[in-house]
């Protein structure tokens, strides 16, 4: 039994299983799944490019889901490493289902307005719970991309830093498209950009493109992960025992 009060979950064996045996292309589509981090429910204009993207994309055939993040009970990761140790998290709350959703998908879309410069609040926290993902590069052979909006035009703040987490994790990026509303029409022309970029995450999945740059980022990633998770291998031992069984 896990702490959770149910079956004991084990999120690295889920991916270990879904990287070593892989998925029948022909028998299951390609998911998506689109996360907004904005606080304004309906009326986010964040929102709205989330949603264009995943059109985008379910237009090119694939399945999409749409999470809003806000609405979630995510506590604050408090840095006790226990996932390190186990794979498991000492909280039982929706981060759980959250992310076993995130490890099933082929695609990802993160998006959240502009926040003094950076994610908002609960994108932030989502993040912050994902420490197992990047210590064993649990998004690598995924895709994925990232929208956003800003009172300025600074929206590029954001979708650079959440495509760069992306490719920290071990994932492809796409692409991103940022809006600023406040100027007129530009919401409207950037959920076209969306949908288009939509059409590009589905293609590039069904393609497995590969981004040379991208590549030589996640051998270096893998290899530094890998050694540190060695390093310590007595407090992490079930890292340690995913990348021996990665090779």
């Amino acid at each position: 039994m896990s702490q959770f009060g149910g079956p004991t979950f084990n999120f690295l064996s889920q991916n270990e299983d879904h990287f070593l045996q892989g998925r029948a292309e022909e028998v299951i589509k390609v998911k998506i799944l689109g996360i907004n981090a904005s606080p304004r429910g309906s009326k986010s204009q964040t929102l709205r490019l989330v949603k264009a993207v995943l059109d985008g994309a379910k237009e090119s055939g694939a399945d999409t889901e749409l999470v809003d993040l806000c609405k979630l009970d995510i506590e604050y990761c408090n840095a006790c490493a226990t996932c390190y140790a186990t794979g498991e998290c000492i909280y039982d709350d929706d981060f759980v289902d959250l992310y076993l959703k995130i490890l099933d998908c082929d695609g990802l879309v993160l998006g959240s307005p502009n926040y003094f410069r950076s994610v908002t609040a609960q994108m932030k926290t989502m993040i912050d719970r994902m420490g197992d993902t990047v210590h064993c590069q649990l998004l690598t052979g995924k895709y994925g991309c990232s929208v956003a909006t800003a009172g300025s035009p600074t929206s590029n703040e954001v979708t650079d830093y959440l495509n760069g987490i992306l490719v920290g994790f071990g994932a492809n990026a796409v692409g991103q498209v940022g809006a600023s509303p406040n100027i007129p029409g530009q919401i409207e022309a950037s959920e076209k950009q969306a949908f288009a970029l939509g059409q590009q995450l589905a293609e590039a999945i069904q393609t497995k493109k590969i981004y040379p740059d991208q590549e030589a980022v996640h051998k270096e990633r893998r290899e530094f992960f890998k050694g540190m998770v060695e390093m310590n291998k007595d407090l992490w031992t079930h890292q340690y025992e995913y990348w021996k069984k990665m090779g």
